[in-house]
This record gives C-alpha cells, sequence and structure tokens, in this order.
C-alpha cells in the first residue's frame, strides 16, 4: 500500500444506543473526510440486528458509533469473528473501558489515582460516598445520565433515577477543580485541553449543542503538571488496552493532584468534538487524521 493508494472503506455510524444523535453526525463527519482523501467510502447504519454492511466488500471497517453495543465490545468482537479489520480497540479493551467501575479499579490496582467510588445495586442503595458526589452509569458515555449532587437527597434521586433504567450505578467522590481531557493518538498523548463550561457540569448539552462551552489548550497550569496529567493518560490508556484512538477525563484538585475519571475508547468526530481539535492543534488536520486512523488499521491486517 502506497501512501497514496486508495482503500474501500465502510464508515459505521447510527446504531442503537442513547448516543446515536452524536455517531449520525461523527460518522457522516468521519466518511467526508476519508472521501476528501480519496477513498472509496461506504457508509451503514448500522444495528444488531442489521450487519448488512459487513457484507460488503471492504479493505478497513471504521465504526463510529458511541455507547452501547457500538462501542462495548459487542460489534468489535463481530468485527474480529470475521477477521475484518478495523479502527480502534478491540473487544476487551473495548468492553473494559465501557465500564466506568472496571475501568477505575483497573487503574486502581496499577496505582494510578482515580477519585473513590462505590457500586450501588437495586437491592442496596445505601449511598457511603461522601457530599457532594457525582452519581453515573456504569456505561454511559457523553455525560447521559451523570448527576453532580449536592444533598444527599439529590444523590438519593439520582441513584434511583439511574437504578430504574440500569441494573447498577456507581457514586463517585466529587473532586472540585480544573477538568482535563487528554487526546491520544497512536497510543501517544496529545495536548491537554481544559474544559470551561458555563453551566454547572459538561453535560451532554454542553457538549454537543452549546456554543458557550471553551476548549483551552492554555491550561492556566505549570508546565509540570500538564507533563504529568499527559504521562498519566499514557499509562491509563496502556492499562485499558487502548489502541489507535481514544480519551482520558480527569480531574485536578486545588492543589494540582489528577484523578483519572473515564476513558472513552470511542471519542466524538462531531464539530465540536475534542481529540479532532486536540489533533488539529497537533498539526493534524480532519481528513488526514481519518485517513491516518484507516491506514493504520489495515496496516494491522497486513
Amino acid at each position: 500500500m502506497t501512501p497514496t493508494s486508495t482503500l474501500r472503506i465502510t464508515v459505521l455510524r447510527g446504531g442503537p444506543s442513547a448516543e446515536r444523535e452524536v455517531s449520525l453526525v461523527s460518522g457522516a463527519a468521519v466518511a467526508n473526510g476519508l472521501r476528501q482523501m480519496g477513498h472509496d467510502v461506504f457508509e451503514s447504519d448500522i444495528t444488531p440486528d442489521n450487519l448488512s454492511a459487513l457484507n460488503r466488500p471492504a479493505d478497513v471497517i471504521f465504526p463510529v458509533l458511541h455507547g452501547a453495543w457500538g462501542e462495548s465490545g459487542e460489534l468489535q468482537e463481530i468485527l474480529e469473528d470475521r477477521n475484518l479489520p478495523f479502527v480502534g480497540s478491540g473487544s476487551a479493551a473495548s468492553r473494559l473501558g465501557m465500564n466506568k467501575a472496571q475501568t477505575k479499579l483497573a487503574w486502581d490496582l496499577s496505582g494510578l489515582p482515580t477519585p473513590s467510588y462505590q457500586v450501588l445495586f437495586r437491592n442496596n442503595r445505601q449511598i457511603g460516598i461522601p457530599i457532594p458526589c457525582v452519581v453515573k452509569a456504569l456505561d454511559s458515555g457523553s455525560s447521559i445520565d451523570v448527576y453532580i449532587c449536592h444533598t444527599r437527597d439529590e444523590a438519593r434521586k439520582a441513584v434511583d433515577a439511574i437504578l430504574a433504567k440500569q441494573e447498577q450505578v456507581m457514586v463517585e467522590q466529587f473532586i472540585k477543580g480544573p477538568e482535563l481531557t487528554i487526546g491520544l493518538l497512536e497510543e501517544q498523548p496529545l495536548a491537554p485541553i481544559r474544559i470551561i463550561a458555563k453551566r454547572a457540569f459538561f453535560d451532554y448539552e454542553a457538549k454537543y449543542r452549546s456554543n458557550d462551552t471553551e476548549h483551552r489548550f492554555d491550561t492556566g497550569l505549570p508546565a509540570d503538571v500538564v507533563e504529568s496529567c499527559r504521562q498519566l493518560a499514557r499509562k491509563a490508556n496502556e492499562i485499558v488496552g487502548a489502541r489507535d484512538l481514544s480519551r482520558i477525563d480527569m480531574m485536578l484538585d486545588e492543589k494540582h493532584q489528577p484523578y483519572l475519571l473515564e476513558i472513552n475508547t470511542l471519542p466524538g468526530f462531531t464539530p465540536k468534538s475534542l481529540l479532532p481539535e486536540a489533533a488539529a492543534h497537533a498539526g493534524i488536520p480532519f481528513g488526514p487524521l481519518v485517513d491516518r486512523l484507516a491506514r493504520r488499521a489495515f496496516a494491522r491486517s497486513q
């Protein structure tokens, strides 16, 4: 394969999860970027009940599905079983990264800092984390079903709301301080971005619909703290086993001690998404970014 050779690439977008809307936008952007780079692109809104897109001959599959099934390992296992080369993490890393509690446990066992937490069930809802706290669904992204709770009553209501839909819920220590997100490209950390949300929490609305959230490469933090966060993200990514692309979210306390929150093994590619923004800051425009990811997956299959 030469650097200018055309690949047949199937872009998978949409899917069955609550993050379908984001995935459709991300997938369309990826497909457009790949076409601009000269590739032969086929787009499919894939679901567990319709895998016909995988029967179409392709050199590379580029999944751009966020949330359950598309990001949580099931789709990746299907691709692996069919020996189809694809962009992104394998099924094991995808499964681990999708479960916030299991990811935190893996980091904790490896000695990496992450806020204290507990997992509650429908028959055990006793909150043991001090207030304020953060209540989260275990396996959702895009800040869906995440609540910052300032009173015990708010925390109980958030726990009940999530357990009405899911079997488990995580309650996590609240860290007060700057929020950083660090994209990883080919397992190497890009420049951290400091999130400045004009609302109380960098939620789904702030991520994808609001125009008043600031993404700052000038973090206002000492250089050694920034580099420490970059290396922490690299180690956290390595422990999960994510490949090609990912994004690590972390909070810093008032003493600049970083705490790992979660990993996103298939970060967004919308116009407001953070990984493409960090890549562009590093001198990698959107088209060359998706081209590079597709070619890396193809090369892995050879």
